[in-house]
């Protein structure tokens, strides 16, 4: 049985629903030194009061026989709302038929009592039927609790798979461009080679003509020169001469950016690597840029806006990946022709990067899940939804944050921001 002492607050609240006066001081009478007791003489002042959240009852005791809405429809009528399908209701009443008893308890209530009734027997009930409450509650409580944990292991588990398929991932790429990188930098070493010896040879070549040109010049034979400069003209030699070491220089140059862009090869070949060091982003970036170069070119234009940074101690090939990702969202944003504008910067305490589209834009209801998992507003088949969730965690991991504004029609801008200086566990330095 419920001791509670009358001037605790907390102890359980009983409502009274019955029409008749009698009825209702008897059972004051009975419950007031136990719980806290609520009135109410007809089944539309009881909805009144459940209907205010506070206080609910936790238990209800209900007449059958009532004018206008009897117990039986406000019984029924209680077990469709949610906020009192689970109070527990006993119905008193002065009808004892088999019939009466068996349709309540159809209806859904706990508990048949009939009149007049045994205080004692009632209190007993009444005690039991609250402590069956208190257990279910807790019940719920420690499902809620249970499935809460559920979750969040649900989601570290999530999060670990998806580290563990980047982590594939990033091996296969690195595996693929470390091949590529090593097939390629054989043959690209013997072509520049033979580019430079090329450039000796012809310049040999030149200073050879050259003398030709002054011996002729100096024993002029009227038909050796005749014939000379019919052969220069006819081989264009003045266009052989001006164009041959520009062709030479063109060439090397070429040779020159694919010689960058196996670095940056190698440098992607290390994905995986866990090794922090002390970065120059810009290169970073540069680097990137190499890489995605064939995604952007055709309908974008670069604009690079970089400030002072310091070295940042870092994971640059993780780095990396998050700017690939965030660039190449934003050349597939743009359907036309625009702008992507790289902007760097600083302040005492972190360095930000900001890459900013002018493309179709995100809409405000798809702002707040851009970074979960799995979730992506491309077209089937053009997204997985990992990259926004693989870069947040990348960025996390250095202690620092993204953040992103769009409107639709206008473009977006991700900004990403990471402190100054942390330690080789990834956390801010002191």
């Amino acid at each position: 049985m419920n001791e509670a002492n009358p001037s605790n607050p907390s102890k359980s609240i009983i409502l009274i629903v019955d029409d008749e006066p009698t009825n209702i001081a008897v059972l004051g009478n009975v419950l007031l030194p136990y719980y806290t007791v609520l009135v109410a003489n007809s089944a539309n002042v009881a909805l009144q009061i459940i209907d205010n959240p506070d206080p609910n009852p936790d238990l209800i005791l209900l007449d059958i026989m009532m004018p206008e809405v009897n117990g039986y429809e406000l019984l029924s009528l209680l077990k469709t709302k949610p906020n009192t399908a689970n109070i527990p209701v006993i119905l008193i009443t002065a009808l004892d038929s088999d019939n009466d008893e068996k349709h309540g308890l159809e209806l859904g209530a706990v508990d048949f009592i009939g009149k007049p009734f045994n205080p004692m027997t009632l209190l007993a009930r009444i005690a039991t039927h609250l402590e069956l409450k208190n257990a279910r509650d807790a019940l719920a409580n420690q499902n809620a609790l249970l499935e809460s944990e559920l979750n969040r292991r649900l989601q570290e588990n999530q999060q670990i798979q998806l580290q563990l398929l980047q982590s594939e991932k990033m091996a296969a790429i690195g595996q693929l461009s470390a091949g590529i990188a090593h097939e390629i930098n054989n043959p690209i070493g013997f072509v520049n080679s033979n580019l430079n010896a090329l450039n000796q040879y012809v310049t040999q070549l030149f200073q050879l003509l050259a003398a030709y040109e002054s011996i002729i010049a100096s024993h002029p034979d009227p038909l050796a020169t005749t014939k000379m400069r019919t052969l220069q003209a006819e081989n264009n030699l003045n266009f052989l001469l001006s164009d041959t070491p520009q062709l030479i220089e063109e060439s090397l140059e070429g040779l020159m950016r694919v010689r960058a862009i196996i670095q940056d090869l190698k440098s992607f070949s290390h994905l995986d690597n866990e090794i922090w060091e002390q970065a120059d982003i810009h290169k970073c970036l540069d680097s990137t840029l190499n890489i995605i170069w064939n995604e952007v070119k055709y309908n974008c234009s670069i604009i690079k806006q970089y400030g002072e940074l310091p070295k940042l101690y870092c994971l640059p090939a993780q780095l990396n990946q998050v700017f690939m990702n965030l660039l190449i969202n934003a050349a597939q944003a743009i359907t036309d022709k625009g702008e992507i504008t790289i902007t760097t910067g600083c302040n005492a305490n972190e360095a930000w990067i900001s890459i900013s589209d002018t493309g179709q834009g995100i809409s405000a209801e798809h702002l707040s899940r851009l970074f979960d998992p799995f979730f992506t507003t491309k077209p089937v088949g053009k997204g997985t939804g990992l990259g926004l969730s693989i870069s947040q965690s990348i960025v996390q991991k250095h202690a620092g944050r993204i953040e992103v504004e769009s409107e639709l029609g206008k473009g977006t801008c991700f900004r990403i921001f990471l402190p100054i200086t942390i330690d080789n566990h990834g956390s801010t330095a002191s």
